[in-house]
């Protein structure tokens, strides 16, 4: 009996750390880039403690959206969300760069009426409007999370990456579909479609369950938003930011995240 009870204790210990640390949330895609009339790519979404592996939470795909080179909207297909992993497929036509994002924005906002706590979430467009008549001692955040991924049939084209000025944004400078080993490749960080400066990159290889190391590569943007990676081995990346600001009253504070896969070839 006691050695059971220290074996619990010892895995409730060794668990620990890893029940600490934040999810992570992914879009991987089956390849970026490829070649041909037309393609098929599969993309599995979901969160989890080792980026690209199932094991946490499927993602919900109600904000997905594909963007195919000529500035249309695709259509995911054979959509479906698992107890871990989401997945659909797409249906490249065109030659050129698709963007694949799941996007997300909103406000949070807490207050106090008639001396009691309250809570309010809406549209950024329905705030303050949207709080009751004598609301005092306002704080609320704006947030927008995008992950997204890209992929790329015959030549690759930069359509779809001019920014909507909302958010984190990715600019690139090196095209995500042509990156390769031991290259350095050169992006653009935007907030709200400014260049965003002194905010910390995490850059994480997948396949971790199968290594002791986590290989993560840490970066800060420049005054100019840019920042550079050199990908030490081929492999899909994950690539992650964020930036925080507290709100005062009706000046709403920042809860911005971005999050991309990128595929190293060798």
């Amino acid at each position: 009996m006691k050695k059971t009870i220290a074996l619990l204790t010892l895995a409730a210990a060794l668990a620990a750390p890893m029940a600490a640390q934040a999810h992570r949330a992914w879009l991987a895609p089956t390849s970026t880039v490829l070649s041909g009339n037309d393609a098929w790519v599969g993309f599995d979404g979901g969160s989890s403690n080792q980026v690209f592996s199932a094991d946490h939470a499927a993602m919900r795909l109600d904000n997905v959206a594909i963007t195919a080179p000529d500035g249309s909207a695709v259509q995911p297909e054979h959509v479906m969300q698992g107890q871990y992993r989401s997945t659909f497929d797409v249906h490249l036509t065109q030659n050129g760069t698709y963007k694949i994002a799941n996007v997300s924005s909103g406000v949070n906002a807490s207050y106090k009426l008639n001396g009691e706590q309250k809570r309010w979430r809406g549209a950024a467009a329905e705030f303050p409007s949207g709080l009751p008549a004598g609301a005092t001692d306002v704080q609320a955040t704006r947030n927008a999370s995008r992950i997204e991924t890209f992929v790329t049939l015959n030549n690759a084209t930069n359509s779809v990456f001019a920014p909507t000025g909302h958010g984190l944004e990715l600019v690139p400078v090196t095209h995500p579909n042509d990156l390769a080993e031991g290259e350095a490749a050169t992006f653009k960080l935007l907030k709200d479609g400014q260049p965003a400066s002194g905010v910390e990159v995490t850059v994480a290889r997948g396949g971790q369950r199968y290594r002791n190391a986590p290989e993560e590569i840490t970066t800060t943007t420049g005054a100019d938003g840019a920042f550079s990676i050199t990908w030490p081995v081929a492999g899909l990346y994950w690539l992650n930011a964020s930036v925080r600001t507290p709100g005062v009253g009706q000046e709403l504070g920042t809860n911005a995240s971005y999050v991309a896969a990128l595929e190293v070839l060798p």
